[in-house]
């Protein structure tokens, strides 16, 4: 059975990586392709690396016959999905690559995002999407809400020993260097190719980053009482790729089996051998999560590192790996592709 599949935002960065990794699905047809600034130009125009794909031409969402489409990726810039989304017919399964439904309490959004939510009546659909801790709750779903690409980085490094008790909950600092394509494909001053290369940049520090209100949900959640990390990112000079820090205390070894056993299972999550450390370059371009666990040289203290590609599996591969479960088809389906490397 085919599947016929919209994206919504396909102009931009992780538009662009969906028809990449739907080109390869066995079952997703994509029908219609939205950029409202782009509209009535060819994909190819936009994106020349996807010219040998056959795609439908750029249009306006309102434009689109939803009646056609079985699934729906909005990878739309925050705020704009809420508004589209609850008047979608309830016959479309979407998965919402923004922020727009990721927090539970629509008090939350209008905290970390400085404006009220617009669909308050269907936050409550929503199901929080991080595949490998959601997945049953994700099959059943009409409406799924990817996680942050630094969201989703911390969590795996931190989830298993949250969960297991077994770091002190008070204690944990993160940090995280990302690709510039996370800040997405828009004409930014600070992104221009002179003001980044060759250097490194903090931002978002000291407790305002938006993330937060995923961290402080998630994990609070999961200890069940708060739980408030340390997070600091820096923008760094590479295309795209998540490395992130996490410093804890807590028996390393305890914690590095604690990982091993959560994640032994899960196809694209690897547990690298204790103490060894990955890098970005070996899991770019792809859907895995590379998790390193070292000792530090104080007992009872450690460092968890774990790197993905914010493109991938931070955001569009995820998003795939959702709809695969939404639609009943393998969750690896159309995912399996290896690294780029060099």
């Amino acid at each position: 059975m085919t599947h016929n599949i919209a994206i919504l935002g396909a102009s931009g960065y992780t538009g662009a990586e969906l028809v990449r990794l739907i080109a390869t699905h066995p079952g997703m047809r994509i029908a219609a392709l939205s950029a409202d600034r782009k509209a009535g130009m060819a994909m190819s125009d936009v994106f020349p690396h996807l010219r040998h794909l056959d795609l439908p031409e750029l249009v306006k969402v309102e434009d689109i016959d939803f009646s056609t489409i079985d699934l729906c990726f909005c990878a739309l810039p925050h705020g704009l999905s809420q508004a589209i989304v609850k008047e979608l017919p309830k016959s479309v399964k979407i998965v919402d690559l923004g922020a727009d439904f990721r927090l539970r309490d629509p008090a939350d959004y209008e905290k970390w995002y400085n404006r009220p939510h617009d669909a308050p009546e269907v936050q409550p659909e929503a199901v929080y999407g991080l595949t490998e801790f959601y997945r049953d709750d994700i099959r059943d779903a009409r409406l799924v809400a990817g996680t942050g690409c630094n969201a989703a980085t911390v969590q795996f490094a931190l989830r298993p020993v949250i969960s297991a008790g077994v770091i002190d909950l008070d204690n944990i600092i993160c940090d995280l260097k990302n690709g510039v394509s996370g800040a997405g494909r828009g004409l930014k001053e600070n992104m221009l190719f002179a003001e980044r290369s060759e250097d490194v940049m903090g931002y978002s520090a000291g407790g305002v980053h938006r993330h937060l209100g995923e961290f402080d949900q998630e994990f609070s959640l999961l200890a069940g009482r708060p739980v408030e990390i340390v997070f600091t990112p820096h923008l760094v000079p590479v295309n795209r790729g998540i490395l992130a820090t996490c410093y804890v205390k807590g028996d390393a070894q305890v914690i590095y089996d604690t990982m091993a056993a959560a994640y032994a299972d899960e196809p694209f999550i690897k547990v690298l051998p204790f103490g060894k450390l990955p890098a970005m370059s070996h899991v770019q371009g792809s859907n895995f999560c590379h998790i390193g666990v070292v000792a530090d040289r104080v007992s009872g203290r450690a460092l968890i590192v774990s790197t993905l590609d914010n493109l991938n599996k931070g955001s569009s591969g995820q998003a795939m790996q959702n709809a695969n479960l939404m639609l009943g088809y393998e969750e690896t389906a159309g995912l399996m592709l290896a690294p780029v490397f060099p």
